[in-house]
């Protein structure tokens, strides 16, 4: 049985869900994925397998690196390249000078409103489904941040663009944004996630690997649970503590150092992850999520 983190190198053409079944049908586990990308992108999807479903909280806040190619001159009702044709524009010439002052525009906080074509729900239903009904609804602005955006020439009617932005950022509506500041239209025409909090490309697998056995299910490369939550404060408990915390004892935390954090993680005299522990509105220590014992090859 598997557990932990699996990151894979999603191809073009399939959906995440789809990624997914292709794990299920290789290997007896309970599988779930971060950070959706849509069919036509690919890159790092990681997949949290077994145990490490119950992670999925404390890895969703991620921040991700793309890299990719905005078309200007046509603008699409989806944002990307799925989408029907919904109005051209002419394409100005655009120097080197003037999309280095585009992207700075961009490179902070600022309020994005999700597209249509998004998984957001209103009343209950996806707004994808709406917008295939040919409606639209009013959409709250959301926060987000971009740390750092790059935009170079590809073409004399495309954009390529790096960029690392906070979770929530839509890259679509961000390739609508360029387009329009530089007066045209415009669609996301490629999307590559590079990277996923931590996780790398370099880290990832090809899907195709997995898919067609070349790794067999018991040597897939699984990250393990410690390791999945990176650099979160770990504070070690003995083995009547562990079999406590197993059950999910909430006066075992009254017991614990106060500190600082958000969360932390308590480890077993095995090395093993017992649970993950976080700040009440009171700051008092409570379980968050609890893990079974697993053994992992």
């Amino acid at each position: 049985m598997l557990h932990g983190l699996l990151i894979i190198d999603k191809p073009e053409g399939m959906t995440s869900a789809d990624v997914v079944r292709v794990l299920k049908r290789r290997a007896p586990c309970k599988v779930g994925h971060l950070g959706t990308l849509d069919p036509f992108a690919s890159g790092v999807l990681p997949l949290c397998v077994g145990e490490g479903t119950k992670m999925a909280p404390f890895l969703n806040c991620a921040d991700k690196e793309y890299t990719g190619i905005i078309r200007l001159g046509t603008q699409t009702d989806t944002g990307d390249p799925s989408g029907a044709v919904m109005r051209t524009a002419p394409v100005p010439p655009v120097s080197l000078v003037r999309l280095s002052a585009v992207a700075r525009q961009f490179e902070g906080d600022s309020l994005q409103i999700p597209p249509m074509y998004s998984a957001i729900k209103h009343a209950g239903v996806p707004l994808y489904k709406l917008a295939r009904q040919g409606l639209a609804v009013e959409r709250a602005p959301r926060r987000v941040h971009i740390a750092s955006f790059q935009l170079t020439s590809h073409s004399s009617s495309a954009l390529a663009f790096s960029v690392c932005c906070s979770k929530g950022t839509y890259i679509r509506v961000l390739a609508q944004q360029v387009a329009a500041a530089l007066g045209t239209a415009g669609h996301l025409e490629q999307l590559r996630r590079t990277r996923f909090g931590s996780f790398r490309v370099a880290d990832s697998i090809p899907l195709a690997a997995v898919e067609s056995g070349a790794i067999p299910a018991d040597s897939l490369p699984v990250i393990g649970l410690r390791e999945a939550l990176g650099d979160v404060r770990e504070i070690r408990i003995d083995a009547a503590a562990e079999q406590r915390a197993r059950q999910g004892y909430q006066p075992l935390l009254l017991t614990l150092a106060p500190g600082g954090d958000e969360i932390a993680a308590l480890v077993g005299p095995d090395n093993d992850l017992v649970a993950v522990i976080s700040r009440d509105v009171r700051g008092r220590w409570q379980f968050a999520r609890v893990f079974s014992k697993v053994t992992c090859d």
